[in-house]
């Protein structure tokens, strides 16, 4: 597997990798990363794949694959994507999610300190 170059996210924000790795590490991958086949000039698919949306946590599984934490063979949970544009997925994913209201965030990290989880990443998010 190969990250995409139709990706539509090159500015670097946010949660950085290595604390998307330590979540996943923690509570496991949440959210499937989305694959599209790769053709050859016949068009018949070669059996490799390109990531045009889930970079992030590709990148993520992969150092955690590199500090000994997972298992190079670990299954992922993709969704296999081959109509519309590898833009569009990658468009649609970044654009589409709506950040929690600071309330309603606020809340939760309350609940879930009230429940005696005080070790919560605070920034921890998909992309």
């Amino acid at each position: 597997m190969e990250l995409s170059q139709s990706n539509v996210r090159h500015v670097k924000a946010g949660v950085s990798i290595e604390e998307l790795a330590e979540d996943i590490a923690r509570r496991t991958l949440l959210s499937s990363i989305t694959v599209r086949p790769v053709l050859d000039d016949s068009g018949a698919e070669t059996g490799m794949y390109t990531i045009p949306a889930g970079g992030r946590r590709f990148r993520a599984l992969e150092l955690l694959v590199k500090q000994k934490r997972m298992n190079k063979t670990a299954l992922v949970p993709c969704i296999v994507r081959t109509d519309g544009l590898a833009e569009e997925d990658s468009l649609a994913e970044n654009v589409q999610r709506a950040p929690l209201h600071p309330l309603d965030q606020f809340r939760a990290f309350q609940a879930m300190r009230d429940k005696g989880h005080g070790h919560v990443i605070p920034n921890a998010a998909i992309d």
